[in-house]
């Protein structure tokens, strides 16, 4: 899933781009150089005794996981906006995606660097109007923002590292459900998430239906391809290819030499699908980086944009939760065991939105389209027109806003 943009940096790109200005481009290859930054850090995972913020934390004991794995407690972090009802008919659960975490509106401050991924969506007045809804937003079992993950501490003292257990998305579902109970949500009116945080939505519709009322999957698959498992394999191969990975125990090292060459570069090899080919055209083209000379081992700009998105995640993501999160991803069969993808569809009673962005190249809208055709309650898969491919669900704010406020006007509470 992408690292989620910052609203004004979309705007200027849009803006730029419509009036068929190169002047992004050329923002960005004036930037730093990144050899002139501080070290990356080995990790930026969330640590006991670092800056809670607007967590909370819910303890759900130990764990049995589907590839037969045990983990001894787990604990999610999560976030809420709202108050719930007193009958708890207007919970509204949020899932991230890839890179994302449990802030999902919020400003930037001790505890979260960033301000809230999908601030347009979520708040007052908003299309998931918090003056209306308790929304309830956890950073996903395998995360690395307060959520039992690679980064914890395991039994021994020692963070899991390189021994975390394989997760998939039925086990991440699983401690959600966990948290439901712990909140005294029976039913959620909405169940809503993009790209990651839409394989699990899926996921709630089919392995627990009497508890979603309505489900939003959106820029999502209900299995995974060879394609997308190939694209994966290749981001999982860069971080653990770095000799800095240390087979996944590197949180002892220093700042700088964590695998930060790694997971940068499976950033970058993850980005070239979160875009799309007529927009890194349109927006870069040919134009060098800055003075660079290409013919004397210079860059271009589209070079230097994703060397920026690479050392950005690598300042504010830990490697071994893209590898974990990234293996979930690889292994998400709706279907397994269930008869197939069409007959786990088939199982879901929510009324589902289903929604697609017409230039996504990580997750194409035929398998949106297969989505809506397989669930009964579905109706036809909403489109999103975008230049943007997948990142659309995150730019394309009105557009998104829309369909998801018609949706809950018609279907929730």
């Amino acid at each position: 899933m992408p690292d989620e943009p910052t609203l004004p940096d979309l705007v200027a790109t849009r803006r730029a781009s419509r009036h068929g200005t190169t002047a992004r481009a050329r923002t960005l290859a004036s930037r730093t150089p990144l050899g002139d930054r501080p070290p990356a850090p080995v990790s930026a995972a969330w640590r006991e005794g670092d800056p809670v913020g607007r967590r909370q934390f819910a303890d759900l004991g130990p764990f049995a996981l589907e590839s037969g794995g045990r983990l001894p407690a787990v604990r999610l972090a999560y976030e809420t906006w709202g108050t719930l009802a007193e009958d708890g008919s207007n919970a509204v659960l949020v899932l991230h995606a890839l890179t994302g975490d449990s802030h999902v509106t919020g400003e930037a401050g001790p505890g979260h660097p960033t301000a809230g991924w999908w601030q347009s969506m979520v708040g007052p007045g908003a299309p998931i109007d918090t003056d209306r809804y308790f929304v309830v937003a956890p950073n996903v079992l395998g995360g690395c923002q307060g959520s039992t993950g690679p980064a914890s501490t395991a039994p021994d003292g020692r963070p899991w590292g390189g021994r975390f257990p394989l997760l998939t998305v039925r086990d991440q579902v699983a401690a959600e459900v966990r948290l439901a109970d712990l909140l005294g949500i029976d039913e959620w009116a909405l169940v809503i998430g993009a790209s990651l945080g839409g394989l699990r939505v899926l996921e709630w519709g089919v392995g627990a239906p009497t508890r979603v009322r309505t489900l939003a999957a959106i820029a999502t698959t209900a299995q995974t391809s060879g394609d997308q498992i190939a694209g994966f394999h290749t981001q999982l191969a860069a971080i653990q290819g770095d000799p800095r990975y240390r087979d996944g125990d590197y949180y002892d090292a220093d700042d700088g030499d964590g695998p930060h060459v790694g997971l940068g570069l499976a950033r970058q090899i993850a980005h070239q699908t979160y875009r799309s080919a007529r927009e890194l055209d349109e927006r870069f083209g040919r134009i060098p980086q800055g003075a660079e000379d290409p013919l004397e081992g210079g860059r271009f700009a589209v070079q230097s944009y994703l060397d920026h998105h690479g050392d950005k995640l690598s300042r504010r993501f830990d490697a071994n939760t893209y590898v974990a999160l990234t293996r979930t991803m690889i292994t998400h069969d709706l279907g397994r065991d269930r008869g197939g993808v069409e007959a786990a569809l088939a199982q879901i009673t929510a009324r589902a939105l289903v929604v697609a962005v017409d230039s996504d190249r990580l997750f194409p809208p035929s398998q949106s389209e297969r989505i809506a055709a397989g669930i009964p309650g579905a109706g036809p898969v909403r489109t999103v027109a975008s230049e943007f491919g997948h990142d659309g669900f995150l730019i394309e704010e009105d557009q998104v806003g829309a369909i998801v406020s018609d949706f809950l006007r018609t279907h929730a509470v």
